[in-house]
């Protein structure tokens, strides 16, 4: 590992003070609180893209493509709405607030014919945070919070052939994932982010991807941010849709030397738990998670309700598996505010000797 300068230092030992001192409750879930706004296709185009101007490649497309369910664009169009999501997750007790760029890749944005908007997605999507975290900071200077840039899996898989029919067939190449995880990170440190994370990861070779775009990238700016890592375990067969177990993704991206490697979405905070032990077990790092609220039902809703995430999440405190502490899809403000209650009375995990904890 390079012995690049932190890009931001001072903002760097904070998050070091802060680690050492207590379990960080990171944000819930951005998806489910978009939900509640129920915006139609006219709330997501907002003023920018009313008549077409800017979008699906241009004027002439304006009526051939839809632009609702694009939640990433809502940092452009209903920026006061993101801005006002952070700041519940803020106000609830989240210590991490992570930026609303899940899909701010071209390969992403291609759906929505939107890819010449992706450095600026993720430059405002780390803007806005940036300013709720900074508010927030001044009003509790003794407990600063900070900005996740966030990097999803995308839409596609490097090691899965989309085609049943025909094993050996990629959508999507290492290159093309690597050029795209590299325009976003870019952009999101341009945005003022304090930490890059790979979350959601369900193909640990995407991933590698992504940590290969964030090592050329802090080469290329001359600085480096702490990184995170959040894999997903996809269903009770206990591995990702890349067929690893939680032991053998952890050692697959442990080479980075992370601040945190940890496990998101898929499941609820009880099915998760046996693979957040043996991360806490075998990594050198800190451990992170940030689960569903149970898992959906038959119409795709999250029923697990605060008081019961929290109660299961406090074991996860307690029992001394836990460094960065959320949720996920199903989880709202009251969720964060319960599961910060949970974790607040028990220390953080202790991670192996020998490493900083930020390198």
């Amino acid at each position: 590992m390079s012995a690049l300068p932190w890009l931001h230092p001072d903002r760097v030992a904070l998050l070091q003070q802060a680690l050492a001192q207590r379990i960080l409750i990171l944000d819930g879930g951005m998806g489910t609180m978009l939900q509640g706004h129920r915006l139609d296709e006219d709330g997501y185009r907002g003023e920018r893209f009313r008549d077409g101007h800017d979008s699906c490649g241009g004027p002439e497309h304006a009526h051939v493509c839809d632009l609702k369910g694009n939640n990433d664009l809502l940092s452009l169009t209903q920026p006061d709405i993101i801005r006002g999501i952070h700041e519940a997750y803020l106000q609830a007790g989240a210590d991490l607030i992570e930026t609303n760029t899940f899909n701010a890749t071209r390969i992403s944005q291609a759906d929505y014919h939107l890819e010449h908007l992706v450095p600026e997605l993720n430059r405002q999507g780390a803007k806005l945070a940036r300013e709720a975290c900074d508010l927030w900071t001044a009003r509790t200077p003794d407990r600063p919070r900070f900005v996740i840039g966030v990097l999803g899996p995308t839409s596609r898989t490097a090691s899965i052939s989309p085609d049943v029919n025909d094993p050996g067939f990629r959508n999507v190449t290492y290159q093309e994932l690597v050029d795209n995880y590299t325009e976003a990170t870019r952009a999101l440190i341009e945005g003022g982010a304090d930490l890059i994370m790979v979350e959601t990861i369900f193909d640990t070779l995407n991933a590698k991807a992504a940590l290969f775009a964030l090592e050329d990238t802090f080469q290329q700016v001359g600085g480096r941010l702490p990184v995170m890592i959040s894999g997903t375990i996809t269903d009770r067969s206990g591995r990702t849709l890349s067929g690893q177990t939680a032991e053998a993704f952890y050692y697959s991206v442990s080479h980075i030397r992370p601040l945190s490697v940890g496990l998101n979405c898929a499941l609820g905070a009880e099915d998760l738990r046996p693979h957040v032990q043996t991360l806490s077990r075998v990594a050198e790092c800190l451990v992170s998670s940030h689960p569903n609220a149970g898992l959906p039902n038959a119409f795709g809703e999250y029923d697990e309700t605060p008081e019961h995430m929290a109660s299961v999440i406090g074991g996860f405190a307690r029992d001394g598996l836990l460094n960065i502490v959320g949720g996920c899809c199903g989880t709202t403000p009251a969720h964060i505010h319960a599961i910060a209650a949970a974790v607040a009375p028990y220390p953080p995990r202790q991670a192996e000797a020998g490493r900083p904890a930020a390198a």
